[in-house]
């Protein structure tokens, strides 16, 4: 069973970056579909985008309109969120979830495991 651990969030002035990090350990990261998801209070939880097995392939939400890049460095095990133009409204709890397969799905319910969340603050 393999555990995911976020880090990176923080507080950043609009239209700054930050990038998180999601480290797996007790798996092979390369084993897994990732994805990165971010949820406020109140609100659905919302796909942020994913990347397969190999890194050959992401897919993002609508939302993101290519200020976000998902990557991974299977070797550390390790799936970056790197992202630029923050908005007012990006504020969140910022997950990232693995899933056993190699389709890559933009539903929380079709991932496996989750990490504890970091949480990103957008100032303006």
């Amino acid at each position: 069973q393999v555990q995911l651990v976020e880090s990176g969030g923080g507080l950043v002035q609009a239209g700054g970056s930050l990038r998180l990090s999601c480290a797996a350990s007790g798996g092979t990261c390369s084993s897994y579909v990732m994805g990165w998801f971010r949820q406020t209070p109140g609100k659905e939880r919302e796909f942020v985008g994913g990347i397969k097995r190999s890194g050959d392939s992401t897919y993002y939400g609508e939302f993101v309109k290519g200020r976000f890049t998902i990557s991974r460095d299977n070797a550390k095990n390790t799936v970056y969120l790197q992202m630029n133009s923050l908005k007012p409204e990006d504020p969140a709890v910022y997950y990232c979830a693995a899933r056993v397969g190699r389709l890559l799905f933009s539903q929380g319910d079709q991932y496996d495991y989750w990490g504890q969340g970091t949480q990103v603050t957008v100032s303006s």
